[in-house]
């Protein structure tokens, strides 16, 4: 099969790699209708993480059940699933406890930007839609895999409230769906942190009410001024970098708590002000398969519409166009097609 492959820093091609086949009896093989370019695989494109020469990138994917190993009973070919990019069998013990993403037999969507992707623990993973979805819920069912799953984790950890104020720290796909996931919660007030216009459009369609453009000392000052020098009873860290979380702690009020989604990179936490404050944190890898079935129905039934964080559709063959386009903000999310 073709799939996109990270080489080195800056170094993203397309070419031919061994298809992906069955090597466990609860494995599926998916064939890829719509895969898409994650804020996450930024990390490794610019140097960050290291990276294995060759190897295939991309861990979001919906598609089509194309083989099914022995013992795959709840899935069967031809099945069109949304795919969690972290696999989970749904039975173990952390499942039962709704945190699928620590499960004891946990896998990850590996070439989600090719043409197809092995899943592993397909019945505890896949989740299948009722037939073909129509083309326009194709973008919505590909942000379930990950980034409207993970932006939900962030409202969920931060126990957004109804009728409280959250703030969110992050105008990426996954800021963007935390707004949205906070303003679905009853979020009062959604203030969204972004300087970039079509982010701040988005934004506002998903349900922010404010937006606070300024960012360090500036953007906590911002904040504090709206909130009556209070601050937010929850805030939503999606970025990851150790200014956005001291910039989340900043604008949390005492007894607040933080909740983390992006990928920590050099993060240090301010713990005096934690405990002079009172301010939590929580959060870590989404744990999608336990919101899926919620996040689904929204979609299906039209009250929301993630999709709209992919603002530039490209042909899976220019994938290193799609990581350009991110690296230089030029685009949220790039969907890539086959």
């Amino acid at each position: 099969m073709r799939a996109t492959t990270i080489h080195a820093p800056g170094d993203i091609r397309f070419e031919e790699v061994p298809d992906p086949v069955i090597e466990e009896p609860t494995d599926a093989i998916v064939k890829v209708v719509a895969g898409c370019i994650c804020g996450s695989d930024l990390w490794p494109y610019r140097g960050h993480n290291d990276i294995t020469a060759g190897s295939t990138i991309g861990h979001e994917c919906v598609g089509v059940v194309e083989e099914v190993g022995r013992e795959v009973r709840d899935v069967k070919v031809g099945d069109f699933v949304v795919v969690p990019f972290d696999h989970c069998d749904n039975t173990c013990a952390h499942c039962r406890a709704g945190m699928q993403s620590a499960c004891v037999n946990l896998g990850i969507t590996q070439s989600g930007q090719g043409e197809y992707a092995r899943v592993t623990q397909a019945d505890g993973s896949l989740v299948a839609t009722d037939g073909m979805p129509d083309d326009h819920l194709i973008p919505s069912l590909l942000a379930l895999t990950d980034v409207m799953a993970t932006g939900w984790h962030a409202a969920v950890a931060a126990g957004v409230r109804r009728g409280g104020t959250a703030v969110v720290v992050g105008d990426g796909a996954v800021g963007l769906s935390g707004v949205l996931a906070a303003a679905q919660m009853g979020a009062e007030r959604v203030i969204a942190m972004s300087r970039h216009e079509p982010r701040q459009e988005i934004a506002r369609a998903f349900g922010a009410t404010d937006i606070v453009a300024e960012r360090g000392e500036e953007g906590e000052a911002r904040i504090a001024e709206l909130t009556g020098g209070i601050g937010a009873d929850a805030v939503l860290e999606c970025v990851g970098t150790d200014g956005a979380m001291k910039t989340a702690f900043a604008v949390a009020r005492p007894g607040a708590t933080v909740g983390f989604v992006g990928v920590p990179h050099g993060v240090e936490l301010p713990v005096r002000r934690m405990f002079q404050k009172n301010v939590g944190l929580a959060g870590g890898m989404a744990p999608v398969r336990r919101y899926l079935p919620d996040l689904l129905e929204r979609v299906l039934s039209g009250s929301i519409d993630p999709g709209r964080v992919f603002d530039l559709t490209l042909p899976m063959s220019e994938s290193a166009e799609g990581y350009r386009a991110m690296d230089e903000r030029r685009a949220i999310k790039v969907l890539l097609q086959p």
